[in-house]
């Protein structure tokens, strides 16, 4: 349907189902679904070092021409017999069952946001005089302790975000806490190369105002690349005056008007959480790098504490684990914290 399948994987243990994750691999178009499957079974338990615990039975819903050559197949890899089977009876009809309505749920769940997500497109587009919007890249600066600098990017086409080509970018070299050079840096290091076709974006979203859009406007002027680098619209956002979502302000070289972005900018600041809290939600590259981080940076989620205040904690408390052992009454003696950013402290360290 629409070029996407959803195949649904329940994981099931000793007659338990102890959870199930939703799929959607790309489908050419006159596919069969049967060959689908036999396709995602394929790649799903033979992924090189990431290769899965295979199971002593895998069930299908769909009839395989080489059902045979698969089992054979896992089996050797296993180093014991694994059956596939796709006619079963009793309990494990019922589970194929389960795994179908589930996949049908979530099929029409992705497709209804892949809907929404092109009217959002083409709603943006209007606004910003363009033809279309087939792709988007958004830049966000986060900072540790004003030590380690990182830019993150993340990237949206027609059907949503592409978290596969999230990216988070080091920013060495500046002085500490330059958001400025920060942008510069991470914007030629981004767009400073060759390009495919399909991956120049139509338009560039920077989180800061007309500072940082001139920061990206100076970049593009100087590039020396083989794509058209006149192609993407750079747009900035600033917060408004109360950080409002939906009360920014735009900058660009067009009058823009009527424009929120908050899904795009949610995403954005979602991947610097990560990117600076590893153990939310570890993405790739993120893990490895974030273990040189400092674990401050869970303090840098809270409203109010800045880079000095963090330095006072830490140094009151003696370092994040005492603060996170620290009543509210032992937060608020230290200087410059009141007992109202106290209570937040305490409650933001806590949930």
């Amino acid at each position: 349907m629409r070029g996407m399948a959803c195949v649904h994987v329940l994981f099931i243990r000793q007659g338990k189902v102890l959870g199930s994750r939703s799929y959607f691999p790309k489908v050419p178009g006159g596919t069969e679904l049967g060959e689908v499957v036999e396709t995602f079974v394929g790649q799903f338990y033979l992924q090189g070092s990431q290769m899965r615990t295979l199971p002593g039975e895998i069930l299908l819903d769909f009839n395989l021409g080489d059902k045979t050559l698969l089992a054979d197949s896992l089996s050797e890899l296993a180093g014991r017999r694994v059956n596939v089977q796709t006619k079963p009876r009793g309990d494990r009809a019922r589970y194929l069952k389960l795994a179908r309505t589930n996949a049908a749920t979530a099929l029409t769940t992705k497709l209804s946001q892949q809907s929404t997500i092109h009217q959002r497109l083409q709603a943006l587009a209007t606004v910003l005089k363009l033809p279309a919007v087939k792709r988007m890249e958004c830049f966000d600066i986060s900072h540790t302790m004003g030590e380690q600098t990182v830019a993150s990017c993340v990237v949206f086409d027609s059907n949503g975000p592409l978290r596969a080509e999230y990216r988070r970018y080091n920013i060495t070299g500046i002085t500490p806490g330059d958001d400025y050079a920060a942008m510069n840096q991470v914007l030629r290091r981004r767009y400073g190369k060759a390009i495919e076709e399909n991956k120049i974006p139509d338009v560039i979203l920077i989180d800061g105002g007309k500072g940082q859009l001139g920061q990206a406007k100076s970049v593009f002027a100087g590039l020396d690349v083989p794509w058209d680098k006149q192609h993407p619209l750079l747009l900035g956002v600033a917060k408004g005056s109360d950080r409002k979502a939906g009360l920014e302000r735009y900058s660009s070289n067009q009058k823009v008007r009527g424009l929120t972005c908050r899904l795009i900018r949610l995403r954005c600041t979602l991947f610097s959480i990560f990117a600076m809290n590893p153990t939310i939600m570890p993405l790739p590259g993120i893990v490895k790098s974030g273990q040189k981080l400092k674990s401050t940076s869970s303090l840098e989620t809270i409203e109010g504490v800045g880079p000095k205040r963090r330095q006072m904690l830490l140094k009151y408390m003696g370092g994040l684990q005492g603060l996170q052992q620290a009543s509210v009454e032992e937060i608020a003696k230290v200087p410059g914290i009141s007992h109202g950013l106290a209570e937040k402290i305490f409650y933001s360290l806590k949930h």
